[in-house]
């Protein structure tokens, strides 16, 4: 899933639903920089977390 994140899209972590949204940063390979609101700034291995993609309404 994580070939598919770009800088600015929406995500959550599932495994640390406390983390809140966060804003994807980078991703080179399967290592993704995500800007939580809650816990800062955190680079996570798309190998073992399966980052949840957050679609807002636009409406």
């Amino acid at each position: 899933m994580y070939e598919i994140l770009e800088p600015g899209m929406l995500v959550r972590n599932p495994k640390m639903p406390e983390w809140g949204i966060g804003q994807v940063q980078s991703r080179i390979a399967q290592r993704v920089t995500v800007n939580f609101e809650h816990a800062g700034k955190k680079v996570i291995d798309g190998r073992n977390v399966a980052l949840e993609l957050v679609v807002r309404d636009q409406s």
